[in-house]
Formats: C-alpha cells, sequence, structure tokens
C-alpha cells in the first residue's frame, strides 16, 4: 500500500450499488494527459537513443524526468479512478502473450519495490544513507523467502536514487 488511500471507504463510490451520473471528463483529461507525456517520453527516448548507448539512455535525466511525470499521471489516473469510482484499478501492470506458455519455468522477470523517503523527524542517529541499509536487509528476507518457497533468485539488489538495472541477457553475471 502506498499511503495515498486514507479517504474513508463510506463514499458512495465504494458502495455495492451502481453507481451512475458520474462525468467521466476530468478522468479523461488525465488520460489525455498520460497520452501526451507518453508520446513526449517516445519522441524523447528517440532522440536520447540516437545520441547515446541503451544503458546511458535508461539514465538520462530526460528519460528519468518523463518517466516520472508518467508515473505521476499514472498515479493522478488510479486516485480519480478510486476517488470517482471505487475502482482499485491495475493499469501499469504489464503482460506478454508469450509463445513459449508451455515452459513457464524459462522465463524470469523483474520485480521492483519503492520507497519515497524523508528524513526522520527529530532528533535521530539515522541518516538517509541509513535507509538503504534497512532496504537491503529487508530484500535479503524478501529474496529468501521466495526462495524458501520455490523461486530461482539469481539476482536481487538495492539502490538509492535510480532503479537496479540488471542485464538478463548475460548468463552467469549475478
Amino acid at each position: 500500500m502506498t499511503g495515498h488511500d486514507e479517504h474513508e471507504h463510506e463514499h458512495a463510490s465504494h458502495s455495492n450499488e451502481p453507481l451512475g451520473g458520474v462525468d467521466p471528463a476530468e478522468l479523461r483529461a488525465v488520460v489525455d494527459d498520460l497520452a501526451a507525456a507518453l508520446r513526449d517520453y517516445v519522441d524523447t527516448a528517440v532522440g536520447v537513443r540516437a545520441e547515446f548507448g541503451a544503458h546511458e539512455a535508461d539514465e538520462d535525466p530526460r528519460i528519468l524526468a518523463l518517466e516520472s511525470r508518467v508515473a505521476g499521471l499514472n498515479a493522478s489516473l488510479y486516485d480519480l479512478l478510486h476517488e470517482r469510482l471505487g475502482l482499485h484499478s491495475d493499469l501499469t501492470g504489464m503482460t506478454w502473450d508469450d509463445e513459449d506458455e508451455a515452459a513457464p519455468h524459462s522465463r524470469t522477470d523483474t520485480f521492483h519495490l519503492g520507497f519515497v523517503v524523508g528524513p526522520p523527524q527529530g532528533t535521530s542517529d539515522l541518516s538517509m544513507d541509513s535507509v538503504l541499509g534497512i532496504v537491503d536487509d529487508a530484500g535479503e528476507e524478501i529474496a529468501q523467502r521466495l526462495i524458501g518457497s520455490g523461486f530461482d533468485v539469481s539476482e536481487w539488489g538495492t539502490s538509492r536514487g535510480v532503479p537496479v538495472v540488471f542485464d538478463l541477457d548475460e548468463e552467469g553475471d549475478e
């Protein structure tokens, strides 16, 4: 849970009754903003890749800024759908129609867990650098739980400020 959903679920949008009279204009405006941001992302990504290699392009500040903008608009759309319609939509998940459904164990995927963390309130011996250690410890626990559940965890990592990047095309790099 991201902490954004702190309203009461007593509102009519969360009832078991059908909900009529909802004006979709505000929802569509966010969708239009999101579509524009995605177009900007594509145009910028094409330009950045014309200048840099893939790894450098992934870390380009223009790309990161647009990814942040898209993520913010996705969150706005989620919040509006939740507030107006009571939906807990999963619009940002990704799925592929894999041709090789017969061998599901041969595919790997990446999963991410992110936090936006502010400094401790009041006097504390902890610094923002200590957050990385806390998240790293939790990552180790999660990796062990996944392994204990039978999953193959070939890599995991912790980072500050940028996503952890794994090169899944190279075999044996851990």
